[in-house]
């Protein structure tokens, strides 16, 4: 695959990811702070995505199967494209009308969420699948690399142009906003999409593995258990700050909406560091299992000064906070990467990227749900809302550690060693 073909690629990645940076970064604040609803209830709306994701499977082999006009993924990926931009720009319409009259809006906000989490695992699914089907087996470490870096550098753009934007908060302006970033989104998806793909695809008898097929190869096998557990706590934890960064930002420290918008891109440009740091310098003199033992070390003390910053009522730590766990959230994110891949075969590639795909999404959800739930708990307990947040950042902070005990017993070599004796096994009855 050609440079060209593989940023066009990258151009899709980004344009997924300024639906998210809006919603994640300044909706669920405004819904949470300035409208006083629900973390737990934001929390649920934000991870719909995760939530639906294990329909991935199912619209990836359908796609398989069922190609359109001649296009295997285009019209999926088109499709996924509308829902996910059209939902994403519906969210602030649902978010003032919750403000307004909550009950009867709640429908319509369910509805614009659920579209907008739709379409994105649709959009998803359907150009990483094109990617792996215009890259070969060589090139696709690097196909995802330049997806990756060049969403994390939307994501920073996003947020620091939205946080200008923002300057001077009005439901007029959000609203503005989020179609601007909707129009920004459709014309990237455009461009990156129209004659990408060749024509006269036909359809595909490979294997794609269930949702349910991913899941049984984990519990069969006892080290695959404990790996989908760790990255199950581990991904939760890092995560799970996702929707109440920005609310904590306000209630602590009276920050600005767009101050608050801002945080995302410290976050983002401390991990897009560290992952250049890893895969350039680091991965040299490291191991991945101790790679991957520092970053949830590092991501850990973020929470913790991040936790420290509201105990004290301080906040130049927050900020120093934030890029702390970007730099872990990059360490990890690409130590633990490198050892999913290594835990899979080369007859069960795609049902152990399943799995671990669940593992990330469950994760995600999980996070989410959970943060918000303790943080209205022990907000509505003791009354002290900046207490609830630092509740939650000192709970991540602990499930980390956790999983750093999980961490000792993966043993990567072990599990290839059986797979490789279950192979042989398999092949020496067939051959009887």
């Amino acid at each position: 695959m050609t440079i060209f073909k593989n940023f066009r690629l990258g151009l899709l990645h980004v344009a997924v990811a300024i639906t998210l940076v809006p919603i994640t970064g300044v909706l669920n604040r405004i819904m949470i702070h300035e409208m006083g609803i629900l973390a737990t209830l934001v929390a649920l709306f934000i991870i719909l995505p995760p939530l639906l994701s294990p329909l991935q499977p199912i619209l990836g082999q359908y796609s398989d199967h069922h190609p359109l006009f001649g296009y295997r993924r285009t019209p999926y990926i088109v499709l996924g494209f509308l829902l996910c931009i059209g939902g994403a720009m519906l969210t602030p319409f649902a978010a003032l009308a919750l403000g307004g009259n909550f009950w009867p809006s709640l429908p319509f906000a369910f509805m614009a969420f659920f579209i907008w989490g739709l379409g994105y695992n649709l959009a998803v699914v359907s150009y990483l699948s094109l990617a792996s089907d215009l890259s070969n087996e060589g090139q696709r470490s690097r196909t995802i690399a330049v997806m990756w870096f060049m969403m994390l550098s939307g994501v920073i753009s996003t947020a620091i142009l939205t946080g200008r934007a923002l300057d001077q908060y009005s439901p007029e302006q959000l609203v503005r906003v989020f179609l601007t970033a909707g129009m920004v989104s459709l014309t990237l998806a455009t461009v990156g999409i129209v004659g990408l793909e060749p024509r006269n695809a036909t359809k595909r008898s490979g294997d794609r593995h269930s949702f349910r097929e991913a899941i049984g190869a984990v519990i069969d096998n006892p080290h695959a258990r404990v790996f989908f557990i760790y990255l199950i706590m581990l991904l939760s934890a890092i995560m799970g700050q996702d929707v109440l960064l920005e609310p904590f930002g306000a209630a602590a420290f009276d920050m600005s909406v767009r101050e608050t918008t801002q945080l995302t891109a410290f976050w983002g440009g401390a991990t897009m560091l560290a992952l250049l740091l890893q895969g350039v310098l680091f991965s040299r003199f490291m191991t991945k299992k101790t790679g991957a033992m520092i970053g949830a070390i590092v991501a850990a003390s973020g929470f913790g000064l991040i936790a420290l910053s509201g105990i004290l009522q301080f906040q130049p730590l927050f900020v120093p906070g934030i890029i702390v766990l970007g730099l872990g959230t990059g360490i990890a994110t690409t130590t633990n990467l490198a050892m999913m891949l290594d835990m899979t075969t080369p007859t069960n590639v795609g049902l152990y990227i399943g799995a671990w795909g669940v593992a990330d999404a469950t994760a995600r959800g999980l996070g989410n749900l959970t943060a918000g739930a303790v943080r209205d708990i022990v907000t509505f307990t003791f009354g002290s809302p900046i207490g609830g947040y630092i509740t939650v950042f000192l709970l991540e902070a602990t499930i980390l550690c956790l999983a750093l005990i999980l961490l000792r017993r993966i043993d990567v070599t072990a599990f290839q060693s059986e797979q490789q004796s279950v192979t042989t096994l398999i092949a020496v009855a067939g051959d009887a």
